[in-house]
C-alpha cells in the first residue's frame, strides 16, 4: 500500500516539473519580466542625458565644427554673409604659423600662462595651508579672499587700470612715497606683459585656495598626528604627508588653471590691448585683432589661431589623463 501511494505522487511531482520545463512560455514570461526592467532604466537615463546632450551640441559641438570650417576657407565679410566662402584647407594655419607676429604671441602666451600658473598655484596652496589651522575669524577672511573671485573680469581689469595708471595710479603713488620714481606699467614694452599677470595671479588665487582648502580637508588629521610621533617638523609633514596626499587635486586644479589662463583675453585687452608694439599680445587677443579688430576682418586666420589654442588644451588634457590612468594603476 505504501509503494503504490508513493508512485502517483512521485509521477505527479515528475510530471508538474516536466511541465514546468516543457512550458516555454513560463520561462519566457520570467525572462520577459527581468529584461524589461534593466531596459526601463536605460531609457530614464537616456531621459536624463538628453538634455545634456543637446546643451553639449548646441554650445560645444556646433561652435566647434563652425570654428574649423571658418579656419579651412576664405571668409570676408561678404562671404561671410552669403556663405560662399572658397574652401582653402590648412591655408589659414600655414599663413598664421608664417606670420611674424605668431613666435611673439605664442612666447607671450607661454610666459604668461606658465607664470601665472605658477603663482597662482603656490600663493593659493600656502593660503589654503594657513586657514586649515582653524584660528579665530579664518572662515571671515577665507571670504574676503574670495572676492577677487566673485567680482566681474571687466570690473577687475578696469581697477588694475586705474592702479597702474601712469600718472595717477596707487601703485606709483606709494612707490614714490618710499623714494622709487615713476613705472609706466601699461604703456612700456617691457613692463606692459607684467601689468596683465600681476591682474590675473590676484583673479585666479582665489580659485586654487578653495580647490586646495577643500582637498586639504580630506586628509585625516591621524596621518599627520602619527608623523609628529615619529618626529616629523611642520616642514616635513607638509613634504612626506601633505603634498603627496594632495597631488590629485592638484594635478585637475593646474589643468583647469591651465585651461583657463590659456584663454584669457578680457584682462589684456581691457588692460593694455596686447600693447604697446604687441608686447602683450597672446594668442587669445591676437585671434581676436584678426576676427574682429581690424577694418578688413580675416575670420580665417583667427579661427585658425583659435583652433591651436583648443589643440594645445587637449594635449594638456591628454596627459592629464594618462598621468591619472597611470597613477590609478599603480
Amino acid at each position: 500500500m505504501n509503494d503504490t501511494a508513493r508512485i502517483p505522487e512521485n509521477r505527479s511531482v515528475r510530471v508538474g516539473n516536466g511541465a514546468a520545463a516543457a512550458d516555454p512560455s513560463l520561462g519566457r514570461a520570467g525572462t520577459g519580466r527581468t529584461r524589461s526592467r534593466p531596459r526601463s532604466q536605460q531609457w530614464a537615463a537616456w531621459g536624463f542625458l538628453t538634455p545634456l546632450v543637446i546643451y553639449l551640441g548646441v554650445f560645444y559641438a556646433y561652435p566647434l565644427y563652425r570654428n574649423i570650417d571658418l579656419s579651412l576657407r576664405n571668409y570676408t565679410v561678404r562671404s561671410f554673409v552669403n556663405g560662399d566662402a572658397p574652401f582653402t584647407g590648412l591655408a589659414n594655419y600655414r599663413a598664421v604659423l608664417d606670420d611674424p607676429a605668431f613666435l611673439p604671441a605664442l612666447t607671450h602666451t607661454v610666459v604668461f600662462t606658465a607664470v601665472s600658473l605658477l603663482l597662482q598655484y603656490g600663493i593659493g596652496l600656502a593660503l589654503a595651508v594657513f586657514f586649515s589651522r582653524h584660528f579665530r575669524l579664518a572662515a571671515t577672511l577665507r571670504a574676503l579672499f574670495l572676492v577677487p573671485w566673485l567680482l566681474p573680469l571687466i570690473v577687475s581689469a578696469s581697477t588694475w587700470s586705474w592702479m597702474l595708471n601712469s600718472d595717477s595710479g596707487v601703485v606709483n603713488a606709494v612707490l614714490h612715497s618710499v623714494g622709487i620714481g615713476p613705472v609706466n606699467w601699461l604703456t612700456s614694452p617691457t613692463w606692459s606683459l607684467v601689468s596683465v599677470m600681476i591682474a590675473n595671479v590676484w583673479i585666479g588665487i582665489p580659485f586654487n585656495l578653495v580647490v586646495l582648502y577643500s582637498g586639504l580637508q580630506g586628509i585625516p588629521a591621524s596621518l599627520h598626528e602619527a608623523a609628529a610621533l615619529d618626529g616629523a617638523d611642520a616642514w616635513q609633514r607638509f613634504r612626506h604627508v601633505t603634498f603627496p596626499l594632495l597631488r590629485p587635486v592638484s594635478a585637475i586644479t593646474l589643468l583647469l588653471g591651465l585651461v583657463y589662463t590659456l584663454k584669457v583675453f578680457d584682462i589684456i585687452w581691457v588692460m593694455t590691448r596686447g600693447g604697446p608694439v604687441n608686447s602683450s599680445t597672446t594668442l587669445a587677443t591676437w585671434s581676436y585683432r584678426l576676427g574682429f579688430g581690424n577694418a578688413l576682418p580675416s575670420f580665417g586666420h583667427g579661427a585658425a589661431v583659435g583652433n591651436l589654442l583648443v589643440l594645445i588644451a587637449l594635449v594638456f588634457g591628454l596627459v592629464y589623463i594618462r598621468v591619472q590612468r597611470k597613477q590609478q594603476a599603480s
